[in-house]
């Protein structure tokens, strides 16, 4: 039998602040997004905010309703990924497969440690404690036979706790909570299930598995397994990386979009990143797709496919722009675009060309974006530019990328 603990980091971003700024102990804390760029939400907040009723991503105007005193700071990332290191450095005293599932989060396989360690609630007892005094910080810890079920476990007391979750007695203890308390199961999902009167997972447990497979897919599958408890996924290590499935580029924009002509200058800008990493990975894309959305958060998607495999951000821009451009109607303004490549394939990957593409231009096209590549890796991106992007594009001029531990990218 496996264990597995899941280490969470408490309110981790209003955390840290709290520990960098011992004025604001004492007080509602919500770490918030810019407004002027227009990402005016909560990204974290404490406990005495959390008991106001803050919750993560609303506004801040609605968070300030709440809970009066509330005192807004603005995020600090390079902070957050330092404390994530040093906690995952305890972490890994105690065992190399430990595997990061974002910033705060952690799953640690310590399976054979007893001799060495003790028993895994001793384990994550002692972690839990070596956190708070050698960070300031402090975490929850499941522990548990399995990751879904530490999870679980790290969830359901917090804060500063240690829950465990034992094979032996797993259905008394969880099979009454909720379905969305278990990783996986989204709103779509559980306002599904709810239609067939399923919202526990217990009730999951019990449900034929051909019947949930046949009403939610493989994902359907996949849940009614692990509420069962039959979940063998393994811990990877932290530098475990996933082989990407797509590569995607999303901005806010700092004033609403109204028009064909603004939507492609800022698709392009997106599609330059795509492009830039697309060819760090060695990868060609096969597909795109684009997302608008819109002043009440509703979004609409579309994809296509590309006239070829390829990485060039031109050829992703203008086939993001067509697909754009003959499908958004303009009920309403658009607030933020997205572009993404996916189907992705190796380099040296053959694939049957369309015989009304014209290839020579294409390969025209390739050949100028790896020089323009080329340049800017030398000299800076804002070195060559296209002349589309020499006018005033609404795109925050701060765009700075975060990689979080385990591949997520923000």
């Amino acid at each position: 039998m496996r264990d597995i603990l899941h280490c969470d980091m408490n309110n981790f971003f209003a955390s840290v602040e709290c520990k960098l700024h011992p004025e604001l102990k004492g007080y509602p804390v919500a770490v918030c997004g810019s407004v002027e760029e227009r990402h005016g939400i909560v990204l974290a907040k404490n406990e005495l905010a959390k008991a106001c009723g803050v919750k993560t991503a609303e506004t801040i105007a609605s968070a300030k309703s709440k809970c009066k005193g509330l005192i807004t700071v603005p995020p600090h990332f390079e902070e957050y990924l330092k404390y994530s290191r040093l906690a995952r450095n305890i972490y890994e005293r105690y065992t190399d497969l430990v595997e990061p599932f974002g910033m705060d989060e952690c799953w640690l396989d310590i399976s054979g440690t007893r001799r060495l360690f003790g028993a895994p609630e001793k384990v994550a007892d002692e972690i839990r404690c070596t956190v708070k005094e050698e960070l300031g910080l402090t975490i929850s810890v499941g522990v548990s036979f399995n990751k879904v079920f530490a999870k679980l476990g790290s969830d359901m007391k917090k804060p500063d706790a240690v829950t465990v979750i034992p094979k032996e007695s797993f259905r008394e203890k969880i099979w009454g909570l909720p379905l969305s308390d278990m990783i996986g199961a989204g709103r779509a999902t559980t306002a599904k299930l709810a239609n067939y009167g399923i919202f526990t997972l217990g009730e999951l447990a019990a449900c034929d598995s051909k019947w949930i497979q046949k009403i939610l897919g493989k994902n359907g599958y996949m849940l009614w397994r692990f509420a069962n408890g039959n979940d063998d996924s393994q811990v990877q290590r932290t530098d475990f990386s996933m082989p990407a499935k797509s590569v995607g580029h999303g901005v806010t924009t700092t004033s609403d979009i109204c028009r064909n002509e603004t939507a492609k200058a800022i698709l392009l800008e997106l599609s330059q990143d795509i492009g830039r990493r697309l060819a760090s990975q060695e990868k060609f894309a096969c597909k795109v797709s684009v997302t608008a959305r819109m002043n009440d958060l509703t979004h609409i998607s579309w994809q296509t496919d590309l006239p070829t495999a390829t990485r060039s951000p031109m050829i992703i821009a203008d086939t993001a722009y067509r697909l754009f451009s003959s499908n958004y109607e303009w009920a309403r303004p658009v607030r933020a675009l997205t572009v993404t490549a996916f189907a992705l394939v190796d380099n040296g990957f053959s694939c049957q060309t369309d015989l009304f593409n014209d290839t020579h231009t294409l390969d025209k096209l390739e050949k100028a974006d790896d020089c323009i590549m080329q340049i800017r890796r030398r000299f800076g991106d804002s070195m060559i530019k296209n002349a589309l992007l020499l006018s005033p594009v609404p795109i925050p001029e701060t765009k700075s990328v975060v990689s979080l531990p385990g591949g997520i990218p923000r």
